[in-house]
């Protein structure tokens, strides 16, 4: 589905990955699951693109509701995948977050749950190449994607900046639905590693012009950087 013209997501506010779409070709943000494939499939077709259209993906953080089909497409079709060089370990498995996921609400945990289940969240493979990337870097793929350090949620956790849609992706460095609880709005993300520095790099978004805020999980926000800072450290 459309958010805005040029981005289009692949899932829903629990778990997404998102296209950004140009004439010189795609390039996804994150990667969701692995039962995102048929979905993608979809999503190219109804778009008249195919998978050869996809450049790269590029990571907000390693976590693996994240980089669902990242290994699928860079091994079976050569696409590569870049993610922050504080989480190439993570995004290949080598290191996980021990974090605790705080306050629970049995409805928002069932739903996040079954929908992980449904869409083979168990069986996401870890990458096995990345290409890394560093806070302030304007990648080579389509809509220049630039990346913003969000350090916190994980120590590689970054927004992607693509200017040419006025749209931010900050992945689970705040969300604006609390997988958990079921609580929306602009907050910090459950499981986050280190919540004072999460809220504390949000600070790098705040002179940011982008009107459209995607978060790893919830529903996009339309609306100023300093609103969406505010609410998320209220």
């Amino acid at each position: 589905m459309q958010l805005v013209p040029g981005v289009r997501r692949v899932g829903n506010d629990i778990v997404a990955l998102h296209l950004i779409d140009t004439p010189a070709g795609i390039t996804l943000i994150d990667a969701g699951l692995p039962g995102h494939w048929p979905d993608l499939l979809a999503e190219l077709a109804a778009m008249g693109r195919g998978i050869d259209d996809i450049r790269g993906v590029v990571l907000t953080h390693g976590d693996s509701d994240h980089i669902g089909i990242a290994e699928r497409l860079r091994h079976d079709h050569g696409v590569p995948v870049y993610v922050h060089t504080a989480d190439a370990a993570r995004a290949r498995g080598e290191t996980a977050s021990h974090a605790s996921g705080g306050s629970m609400r049995f409805g928002a945990v069932l739903g996040f749950a079954a929908y992980a289940l449904r869409k083979g969240g168990v069986r996401a493979r870890h990458l096995t190449e990345v290409v890394e990337v560093h806070d302030g870097e304007t990648l080579p793929l389509p809509g220049a994607p630039q990346i913003i350090g969000l350090p916190g949620h994980s120590p590689g956790s970054v927004a992607v900046f693509v200017p040419s849609v006025d749209t931010v992706f900050v992945g689970d460095a705040l969300t604006t639905r609390n997988v958990l609880t079921g609580a929306v709005g602009p907050q910090p993300a459950p499981f986050t590693d280190d919540p004072v520095e999460a809220l504390r790099s949000l600070e790098a978004l705040s002179a940011l012009e982008a009107h459209h805020v995607v978060p790893g999980h919830g529903p996009p926000w339309a609306g100023s950087m300093a609103e969406v800072i505010r609410q998320a450290r209220a």
